[in-house]
């Protein structure tokens, strides 16, 4: 073992520094498992505390005099080490001066001018990755361009070479995630070497350091190499994890290392998170929302805990983390009504230090969810109705998209809202693509408002004909729309210069889009009206070829009721008979943690009314969980609620006497 470590180390020492940024398949030929794995077989043997565990170790911390290779290092540093103090009072005053570059070139000067001890590589290259963080991109690819022609640059890396196997286990951790954010190539000698020293030297790893190494396997790209040290690190991690007390540590390996982790790892770290729990402050709680739809961990109890400290401390959280904690509800499939509400009080409170792309971005995050920001949306529509011309065309169609969907009433201020955004779609027309065309006359023919400039660029023979060069998926979507521009033409009636129609070339298509029957709910009718004389159930009803009704009841009106009626006066129908128009709803139809209709389900409303129809909702899932019994009469409810009371009073009466 001891030969082959000294054939590697003097192999790295005499390479030509122009290899040392070239890809590298020497070092790594096989994965070094075998050697990282034994820390398993030995834990079952002793009592872990710490980094007590150790296996065979490629470069050894503790070496011998004749292994120090004094010789490589400069004499003033030799003697510094004979004196601590003096090491102490130069580290000091090198760090300093190395915290004065601004930028990596200055780092790689500073190098020049001053001996750099294996103490100090990681600090420099540390230096160099920071300095470049406030950069904008352009800039940043230039500084490294810069850095990378620069001469102090190889010889900087052949250090790192040289003193990897002396480095301590956070400052190899930071050397190596310092070079993968530079950009340094990852099979590289320098990387790979760097790899290398960190699975022999593994078990030195403290937790701080464990985190630093997690951090950078998630710039690393699949190879042996890395998913060696990536099963080493998350073996280590799962032995000590018990032991674990630092908060950010702990949530940076489980980010990393519980991604792809079998379940019953997962659950350990949903254990521990939960037993660290109170140590977790408002970021924490944020980290590790984040970190738990990184990994896909769904804990309601961890999710409402830290959801807790979230709505205690919104004033507290940026905009870019407010919106991934958004997003991490999103795909942890965690909605919470009453923090959602507080979350869109609080953005509609603080609206004017928040740019229109900032809001707009809220506010389709909340349409996602099928929620309806009440507060925000109450609060943007003043400040589009005082600015309008700030939209942008990508905005204005997000804006109208969501106003649209979530069905949001407006009140006293909506038509001064719908003019408003349709001033500015208005300019927007000449450089519009026809698709952004169609969403937005769309979203307005959704709200009941009906501009006549879009409306006629859009029924151009032109206009639809670029409408139909387009993909299968795309061509299917905008044939729906389409035929429900064309549904609001003819039953919404809107007073228009010239009148307006779909052509009907764009209606071969004659499938009922709009929604399709529930078995159920048309079980239950056939049950409960099927063989009334005084009320007529037609089942399976499609209104205009697009709305499916599951039941059309009709109360008829009893003969003597007819004759009783003036002479050479004709009843109307809605006098004659009254038409209930019943038909199932899915819970995402409505907005959430409400029974206020959204999207297509609130149109659907408006046009049966306009046919004549009472339209009855009934929330499918609400009545798939109801026991059998309790269908009949909830139903009756819902349908004849006039009837059901009279019912009901007449049985207290009854009761009462």
């Amino acid at each position: 073992m001891w030969r082959t470590a000294e054939l590697v180390r003097l192999g790295i020492r005499f390479s030509s520094p122009r290899s040392l940024c070239q890809p590298c398949s020497i070092l790594m030929k096989a994965p070094l498992k075998d050697r990282v794995f034994p820390v398993k077989k030995l834990a079952h043997n002793l009592s872990l505390k710490g980094s007590a565990v150790s296996s065979v170790r490629f470069y050894s911390q503790e070496r011998t005099d004749s292994e120090e290779h004094p010789s490589s290092l400069p004499p003033a540093e030799v003697q510094a080490g004979d004196d601590q103090t003096s090491r102490s009072l130069q580290t000091k005053y090198f760090l300093e001066s190395l915290h004065q570059c601004t930028s990596p070139v200055d780092v790689l000067d500073f190098s020049i001018q001053h001996a750099v001890t294996f103490r100090h590589v990681s600090s420099c290259l540390v230096c160099m990755w920071s300095s470049t963080k406030k950069m904008t991109e352009e800039q940043r690819n230039y500084e490294l361009q810069l850095a990378f022609e620069h001469p102090g640059f190889e010889p900087l890396l052949q250090k790192v070479m040289r003193s990897a196997g002396y480095m301590r286990s956070r400052d190899l951790g930071l050397s190596l995630l310092s070079m993968l954010k530079l950009g340094v190539p990852q099979q590289s000698r320098v990387i790979q070497t760097l790899l290398r020293c960190c699975q022999e030297t593994l078990n030195d790893f403290d937790e701080r350091a464990l985190s630093v190494l997690a951090t950078c396997l998630e710039h690393l790209k699949d190879s042996p190499n890395v998913s060696s040290l990536r099963d080493g690190v998350r073996l280590v991690f799962e032995i000590r994890l018990p032991e674990i007390k630092d908060v950010f540590a702990f949530q940076t390996m489980m980010r990393v290392l519980g991604k792809d982790a079998p379940p019953a790892f997962r659950r350990k770290l949903e254990v521990k998170a939960l037993s660290m729990i109170d140590q977790f402050n408002p970021i924490n709680c944020q980290h590790m929302i984040c970190n738990m739809a990184t990994m896909e961990l769904h804990s309601r109890p961890l999710l409402e805990i830290c959801s807790k400290k979230v709505r205690e401390n919104l004033h507290g959280i940026p905009f870019n983390r407010l919106v991934a904690v958004l997003m991490a509800y999103k795909d942890l499939s965690y909605r919470d009504f009453g923090l959602f509400t507080d979350i869109s009080d609080h953005l509609a409170s603080v609206i004017d230090i928040f740019t229109n792309k900032q809001v707009v971005l809220f506010l389709s995050v909340f349409e996602k969810f099928n929620f309806s920001p009440d507060a925000l949306m109450e609060a943007f529509a003043e400040k589009v109705i005082a600015d309008p011309d700030s939209l942008t065309l990508r905005h204005l169609v997000c804006v109208l998209k969501v106003y649209s969907s979530l069905n949001y009433d407006l009140q006293h201020r909506r038509q001064q809202f719908l003019d408003s955004v349709t001033r500015v779609l208005e300019s927007y027309l000449p450089n519009m693509s026809k698709p952004e065309l169609l969403k937005c006359v769309y979203s307005l023919c959704q709200l009941n408002h009906f501009p006549p400039a879009p409306l006629e660029l859009l029924l151009q023979e032109s206009t639809l004909e670029q409408l139909k060069t387009t993909t299968p998926k795309s061509l299917r979507h905008q044939d729906m729309k389409l035929r429900l521009v064309d549904m609001c033409l003819r039953l919404d009636r809107p007073p228009l210069p010239q009148p307006l129609t779909v052509p009907s070339s764009d209606q071969e298509d004659s499938s009922v889009i709009s929604s399709s029957e529930n078995p159920v709910l048309s079980q239950l009718l056939q049950e409960m009206f099927g063989d009334q004389e005084d009320r007529l159930l037609q089942q399976a009803v499609v209104e205009e070829n697009f709305y499916v009704i599951d039941g059309v009841i009709t109360k008829v009106r009893p003969p003597a009721a007819e004759a009783a009626s003036p002479a050479g006066e004709e009843g109307s129908p809605a006098e004659s008979s009254r038409r209930v128009a019943v038909f199932g709803a899915t819970s995402s139809s409505f907005c959430f943690g409400t029974s206020h209709p959204r999207g297509l389900l609130a149109t659907k409303i408006r046009h049966l009314r306009i046919l004549g129809y009472d339209p009855v909702l009934v929330i499918e899932p609400m009545l798939r969980r109801m026991p059998q019994e309790q269908r009949t009469e909830f139903l009756r409810e819902q349908i004849f609620p006039d009837e059901h009371q009279s019912e009901t009073r007449s049985e207290t009466e009854k009761l009462e006497s």
